[in-house]
């Protein structure tokens, strides 16, 4: 284990892009904690969203700098696993969130994702009455949570027998190219009356495709973004999941610093994810930047 330096203990944060505020309120959610504590962040994101080659180069400048451990969320869980490997393997500590890793490290921070695509498929199956065509934007394939959200959607399709899945595109966890695979899918079905989509972004980029179309279709997402709760508040997305960034990160940087500090932390914690409807959306009305830290014993006993 690692001695405490006698400067501030400075976090290394390796988030994917700048173009989904998931990631926004993540690194929100490590500066507060690391404030908190005391200690200080340098973060790392790729210029060009979710790109491998810029994250790896990312990986050598921090290595430079010997931050005193590191916080990673890959662009690609498997092309990633060489680089978390050099971290470790230079004796700096390393938390993986949100986007789980086959590589050994201090703690993985993140949700059940194959429940959070379930939960919101049976969400919008509920919402269409039980019958209807869909189609769904899947996300980023070298993304962990898209792989296991799309197979918490072929659940949720195996139990109703009156939802068919008749187009599937990959709109990259990004509003641009989810407006685009939804334009496709427009052009190429005459009848879609819902949209799964594995992230909230993705179901903003569907809901443009839809208007400039000149159609409608019952939309559903996750993360439960700011936009997302005013979409869900006036009626134009049925719903969403708390699979809160804001929430895995703060938990990750907490789980570091105590592992720093000699305490003990779990190989694993796991966030839950609600399912955000109109009945219960005002909850997540509050500002990122006005939300509370979690505590660690709510999710850690």
């Amino acid at each position: 284990m690692r001695s405490l330096p006698t400067r501030p203990p400075i976090l290394a944060v390796f988030t994917k892009n700048r173009v989904n505020p998931a990631y926004d309120a993540a690194r929100l959610a490590v500066d507060r904690v690391a404030a908190q504590a005391g200690a200080l962040t340098a973060h790392y994101v790729p210029a060009t969203p979710d790109h491998v080659g810029e994250q790896k180069a990312l990986v050598a400048e921090a290595l430079a700098g010997r931050p005193d451990a590191v916080l990673f969320n890959p662009t690609d869980d498997v092309a990633m696993v060489e680089d978390v490997a050099r971290i470790t393997a230079a004796g700096i500590p390393v938390g993986v969130f949100i986007n789980r890793m086959a590589v050994p490290v201090v703690t993985f921070v993140g949700s059940d994702d194959i429940r959070v695509g379930e939960t919101i498929a049976r969400a919008l199956f509920r919402g269409l009455g039980g019958t209807g065509k869909i189609v769904a934007l899947d996300g980023t394939p070298g993304a962990r949570t898209a792989r296991d959200r799309t197979e918490g959607l072929k659940r949720a399709l195996a139990d109703h027998p009156g939802i068919e899945l008749v187009g599937s595109r990959v709109g990259y966890l990004q509003e641009a190219p989810a407006r685009t695979a939804m334009a496709g899918l427009l052009r190429a079905h005459p009848r879609i009356d819902g949209v799964w989509t594995a992230n909230d972004v993705m179901a903003f980029g569907a809901l443009k495709a839809l208007e400039e179309a000149g159609r409608t279709a019952t939309v559903v997402g996750i993360n439960g973004l700011p936009a997302a709760i005013d979409h869900i508040e006036r009626g134009t997305m049925l719903a969403s999941v708390d699979f809160s960034a804001f929430n895995i990160a703060s938990i990750a940087a907490q789980a570091v610093l105590r592992h720093l500090a000699g305490q003990p932390v779990p190989g694993e914690i796991m966030v839950p994810a609600e399912l955000i409807e109109r009945s219960n959306c005002h909850r997540w009305k509050v500002p990122f930047e006005r939300r509370p830290i979690p505590n660690w014993t709510d999710f850690v006993r």
